[in-house]
């Protein structure tokens, strides 16, 4: 599914309804958020119109449909950690597998370093072996796990922290 015509692309207004289902599927069935309702369309505008240094929303486009996105935004609201950037990236479950969320993440990177950000942050609810490998696979270390922080589906899980300096 996602070969040759899959393109990564900064992405519009008209691929937010694309990136909400994408996350709204995760929110109903995964763990890779710990959102319990699907959040309102806004809250991707908000990604999409931010101008701050570092921080980038990019989606992976197949046959006009969104089928995969990553972001970059504050980490913390507080100006000593202007140079840090949190990431993330969803991607539609027939587009997983297939070297897609690497190559979202690579192009993410590159956007944000040169932006001079510092550091890339990652939170990853486990277990999710997909996900560390990815991270692990674009340079990030491993920093550490937090003990059953998050409740879904009626189980407490875990999130590891996960590290790259640009």
């Amino acid at each position: 599914m996602t070969g040759s015509t899959t393109r990564v692309r900064p992405a519009t207004s008209a691929d937010l309804p694309g990136a909400a289902a994408i996350y709204d599927e995760q929110v109903r069935t995964g763990i890779s958020t710990f959102d319990l309702d699907p959040p309102a369309v806004s809250t991707w505008q908000h990604h999409l119109d931010s101008t701050e240094p570092g921080d980038h929303f990019l989606v992976a486009g197949h046959d006009g449909e969104v089928v995969g996105f990553a972001y970059s935004s504050s980490y913390r609201p507080r100006p000593g950690y202007r140079l840090t950037r949190e990431t993330s990236v969803y991607l539609a479950e027939a587009a997983r597998g297939e070297g897609l969320g690497r190559r979202l993440y690579d192009d993410l990177l590159t956007r944000v370093a040169a932006d001079g950000i510092h550091v890339a942050l990652a939170l990853i609810a486990l277990p999710n072996a997909a996900s560390v490998a990815l991270h692990e696979a674009c340079g990030f270390e491993h920093l550490g796990t937090m003990r059953e922080v998050g409740r879904k589906f009626d189980r407490w899980l875990d999130t590891a922290w996960y590290q790259r300096t640009l």
